[in-house]
């Protein structure tokens, strides 16, 4: 394995690890209103079950409310069906020709256990990041001796290597500093 190879391959897992912990984030309620928050919801759609973005459109009507406009009229029942089942605490309710899902308020309590359960998910990333650079760096030193990388290669290699954990976890920070914020403004 040429070394551009293993480093291209750690960036790209560092990344994945990256998204992973920004999949996580989105799942986590604010108080405030984002389509983000119905990505897991699936409908009971003519027998299979389908992501709700596929029956109708979502869209954020106010800070805490958010309002799915099926493509069917007949899908008002299993649009709300899906959200009561996808067990997010929300309330929707049909109004006419739409399914509005108003967002509730955080209490303080509540908040503090969102941050703790974000800097789970941070670490959980941090963690991963760091299997990588280990990984990394052992396919390195097996490359050294097995296809003949020089000792300058290896190390020079394994400063890539740290880089690339440094940025991403950096960028990890970012994430959580941000989520942090949203989730702790009243």
């Amino acid at each position: 394995m040429q070394l551009k190879d293993i480093l291209k391959n750690c960036e790209t897992r560092m990344q994945k690890a990256v998204e992973s912990v920004r999949h996580e984030l989105v799942k986590v309620r604010t108080g405030k209103a984002t389509t983000a928050l119905l990505d897991t919801v699936k409908i009971d759609a003519y027998g299979t079950l389908m992501p709700i973005n596929q029956v109708g459109s979502i869209s954020v009507v106010d800070v805490h409310m958010l309002a799915v406009t099926p493509w069917d009229n007949g899908m008002l029942q299993p649009i709300e069906k899906g959200i009561i089942a996808a067990n997010l605490g929300l309330n929707p309710s049909i109004d006419g020709k739409i399914v509005r899902v108003p967002i509730p308020m955080l209490n303080e309590e509540r908040r503090r256990e969102l941050v703790k359960l974000i800097k789970k998910f941070g670490e959980e990333g941090r963690v991963a990041i760091r299997n990588v650079r280990r990984d990394e760096n052992e396919i390195l030193k097996k490359s050294e001796k097995e296809e003949h990388f020089s000792e300058d290669d290896r190390k020079r290699g394994e400063q890539e290597v740290q880089k690339y954990t440094d940025k991403h976890i950096k960028d990890i920070d970012n994430l959580l500093v941000i989520k942090e914020k949203e989730i702790m403004e009243v």
